[in-house]
């Protein structure tokens, strides 16, 4: 490999028209980043390489895309583009001053990447150094930088402007608000009401709504309301600025902001953020004094939540001394903002075999196949991400303390532990409206995304998501004509629900609580928490016991009539994956979390919970759809609230529980659980429901109502849903025509059609016989059917997912692995060897399945 010298001053100097002569042939590859161009200098598009890592980084001028050393040929003999910026970050020592010492601190004038600076930059004795260079394949001439007289004019340009484009993943907003407000014209002369309001501590509730989160106090008349959804991210109803325009109050302060230096004014006249220079004054006129408040979620005070503080010490093992581990299987992943739940989720799918053949067995021809802009591929971004958590080049142990100044006196190679999942984050979330954003998100609401973007991406004949799935059966039995009906449908979680009634320490949970309330009615710090100790066995039972249908239709009876359900495992899955239904509605329609202590077992039998099928003396009910009732105001029509709340207890939005209920029929939860996995990606996905007119139905709404379109085929929304579950297209379109549409018909006619008829065109034959290449993991249903892996149900626990808080909507959380024979935490970036580990107030349980 030919190595030019640097062309940088004395002996090596390359006089400007030998440089320029050099360029001529690649000019018309080296483009100028224009706006909207995403330049990724921080980060390899295949690895975790960057300017810090030891080989650097170097950048395509052609596609701005990053590699590192291991991937740049790869890049080259792909699409042979011969010019990239290599970008080095160094850390050297700093030049002695006079006395001895290093220099005084001052702003590093050689640092120009856009990169995060380690604590290693506040040492007194050492600083980074940016260095960056143009390389040209294959011959490796290497040209340094700045080199503004020698280069062509559009060379020099084109370097400026990838060196000083921001990072794709940073925010691109203007400096902080902060530095610029200015004081209100209202605040000298704001007008205060004598009306005896004193706003309390916590607690807090919008007066014309039951919003607690995103409220605002007018500081004129003291009134607690909910903003607007835009204004801060959050949700609201805009009753802050009714109030304005109804009263003319202009000054509003956002609870949950006031601290001793501050606090969060909006002033709805001047119609902008603005300064309170008598905010202190304001606020004590209702009683609250700044000097006591502190920045919370939802206002609490310390001594408010100490109680709560006991969760996150256990789950976190806080106050034991924890081993560090370090090497493959134990890298940690930086929190990039509430992130996680993605790093918990991560860390536990990549601990299964079946994910790290897929993706990292299957890493080189990933990236031979991957298109020209990996970052927007699926498999390379999952490739990329196991490898990085797999491989232990990014969890290196640190060096032993008698080695690290006779290497820095050479030259420091920073120990960058952990990878930062930005690009993985960036992709997976493009278009979700929950994900894409830096709010805090449900574990099991991504694993569901995780597994639907899994099951659109396959890497060859293998779906590592197959471990997962597993069919249900529900029996719905006619409580007055005795009358029942098997269903099937596909799942991937089992949830369980709290059954709180049969905690075996109440006498101590309703003490508990008569001093909790006569604490806050006096203001006085909570007792210490009493948890509810919930045995696992109830909590099966719990799951096991029949249920009632709500307006439920007797095909029996032609008549809407009582009904009970009970669901048993049809199949039971390699990997059983159980969550624990901690998340909940209160009264008053506001989410709460359970905080329970459940013994969740090591070893789980779950065979007792085979489904049979219909059994001798049963009779079906017979299979006749209920009659299509037509309201005259289509806005009135009916949904099904139940299921409604049931999605909703899962994470969904509630807006987007609404329209799956609605545009399945009010079918059941599961039915439009289905329908929310196959829509999860579409950007209105949490809009507010629109019910079309029925003028307008003919033209755009006949597909969601389950109109035959003009061409005969089923709708396509009907067609997605059974997609979904894991059915092939061609089935699902062939079971909605022979059923007329109904979904529910439809996937009975499924199961009870083992071998049904070809009536696809060849292009589909041949897409489905390559989705059915795995054919060992086919129900025994028929060659059609969802893959499922289905063997005895006697399970192992070996991964647990952990939640802190109050609400999926805030909180932290951790991941628990059992991993050569002990248990590790994984706490974002901190992997250490777990002393004692929480296994009784886990949110998500990961069993395998123990060979017979």
């Amino acid at each position: 490999m030919q190595r030019a010298a640097l062309f940088r001053g004395g002996d090596a100097q390359m006089a400007a028209g030998d440089l320029g002569e050099l360029l001529v042939p690649y000019m018309p590859t080296i483009r100028v980043p224009k706006s909207g161009d995403r330049v990724f200098k921080t980060e390899c598009a295949f690895s975790y390489d960057s300017p810090d890592s030891e080989g650097g980084l170097y950048v395509c001028m052609n596609t701005f895309l990053g590699f590192g050393r291991e991937h740049i040929e790869r890049h080259y003999r792909k699409t042979g583009q011969c010019v990239y910026l290599h970008l080095k970050r160094h850390l050297r020592q700093k030049v002695p001053g006079a006395s001895g010492g290093a220099l005084p601190k001052r702003r590093n004038a050689k640092l120009f990447l856009d990169l995060e600076i380690s604590s290693d930059l506040n040492s007194d004795d050492f600083e980074y150094e940016d260095e960056a260079k143009l390389v040209i394949f294959p011959d490796h001439y290497e040209i340094s930088l700045p080199n503004i007289e020698e280069l062509p004019a559009l060379v020099t340009i084109a370097c400026d402007a990838l060196l000083s484009a921001k990072s794709p993943y940073r925010k691109q907003e203007p400096d902080s608000w902060e530095e610029e407000l200015q004081a209100s014209k209202h605040a000298k002369t704001l007008v205060q009401l004598d009306n005896g309001v004193r706003i309390p501590p916590s607690g807090w509730k919008c007066s014309r709504c039951d919003l607690r989160e995103n409220l605002w106090l007018n500081l004129s008349d003291g009134s607690v309301l909910c903003g607007k959804w835009f204004f801060d991210g959050s949700g609201g109803n805009g009753h802050a600025v009714e109030h304005y325009r109804d009263t003319g109050y202009p000054l509003a302060v956002k609870l949950g902001t006031i601290t001793p230096d501050g606090a969060d004014v909006y002033s709805f006249d001047e119609e902008e953020p603005v300064l309170d220079p008598h905010i202190a004054k304001h606020l004590a006129h209702f009683g609250i004094d700044m000097l006591q408040m502190q920045v919370t979620d939802n206002g609490l005070r310390d001594n408010d939540i100490k109680p709560r503080v006991s969760e996150w010490e256990v789950i976190q093992e806080a106050g034991v001394k924890l081993k560090p581990m370090y090497g493959p299987g134990y890298t940690g992943m930086k929190n990039l903002g509430n992130s996680c739940y993605l790093n918990a989720v991560m860390q536990a799918i990549f601990s299964i075999p079946e994910f790290q053949r897929a993706y990292v067995g299957n890493l080189p021809r990933i990236f031979d196949y991957s298109p020209l802009d990996p970052t927007q591929d699926f498999n390379t971004q999952m490739a990329k991400l196991g490898h990085g958590l797999l491989s232990g080049q990014y969890s290196k142990p640190p060096m032993k303390s008698e080695l690290i100044e006779q290497v820095m006196k050479e030259e420091h190679k920073p120990q960058h532990n952990g990878i930062s999942p930005r690009m993985f984050k960036a992709f997976i979330s493009k278009g979700h409206p929950e994900f894409s954003s830096n709010r805090q998100q449900d574990a099991q609401e991504f694993f569901l995304h995780l597994i639907n973007l899994v099951e659109r991406n396959p890497v060859g004949s293998e779906n590592p998501s197959d471990v997962f799935r597993f069919l249900v059966e529900e029996r719905t039995q006619c409580c007055q004509s005795r009358k029942v009906r098997y269903t099937h449908r596909v799942d991937y979680i089992m949830q369980l629900p709290v059954a709180m009634e049969a905690a075996t320490n109440k006498d101590e949970l309703i003490a508990y609580e008569l001093k909790r309330r006569e604490a806050e009615a006096a203001r006085r710090p909570l007792p210490e928490l009493v948890r509810a100790k919930i045995p696992f066995s109830a909590c099966l039972q719990a799951f096991s016991e029949p249920s009632n249908v709500e307006d439920f239709w007797s095909s029996a009876l032609q008549a809407k009539s009582a009904g009970v359900k009970t669901s048993r495992f049809a199949s039971f899955p390699e990997y059983l994956v159980v969550q624990i239904k901690k998340f909940t509605f209160g009264l008053d329609w506001i989410p709460k979390k359970l905080d329970v202590s459940i013994d969740m077992p090591d070893f789980l039998d779950i065979s007792h919970l085979r489904a049979r099928g219909l059994q001798p003396g049963e009779e079906e009910l017979p299979d006749i759809a209920p009659p299509i009732v037509i309201p005259d105001d289509p806005k009135a029509l009916d949904i099904d609230e139940s299921s409604v709340m049931q999605l909703a207890e899962m994470g969904f939005p509630l807006e987007a529980c609404r329209k799956a209920v609605y545009y399945t029929g009010n079918l059941g939860a599961e039915v439009a659980f289905n329908w929310i996995i196959a829509h999860m990606e579409e950007p209105d996905f949490a809009e507010p429901l629109v019910i079309p007119a029925f003028g307008e139905v003919a033209s755009s709404g006949a597909a969601a109502l389950g109109a035959v379109g003009l061409d005969n085929q089923p709708p396509e929304e009907m067609v997605a849903i059974i997609i979904s579950m894991g059915f092939q297209r061609n089935v699902a379109i062939q079971a909605l025509k022979a059923t007329n549409n109904n979904l529910e018909r439809a996937l009975e006619w499924i199961f009870s059609h083992p071998d049904p008829e070809e009536e696809s065109d060849p292009a589909l034959d041949t897409v489905d016989m390559e989705n059915n290449a795995n054919a060992n993991i086919l129900a025994e249903t028929g060659s059609e059917g969802p893959r499922i892996r289905d063997g005895p149900g006697r399970y192992e626990l070996f991964g647990f997912i952990s939640h802190m808080g109050t609400s999926t909507m805030s909180g932290h959380y951790v991941c628990h692995l059992r991993k050569e024979g002990r248990w590790v935490i994984y706490n974002d970036l901190r992997v250490c060897a777990s002393e004692r580990p929480p296994k009784d107030l886990g949110y998500i349980y990961f069993y395998h399945r123990i060979p017979s």
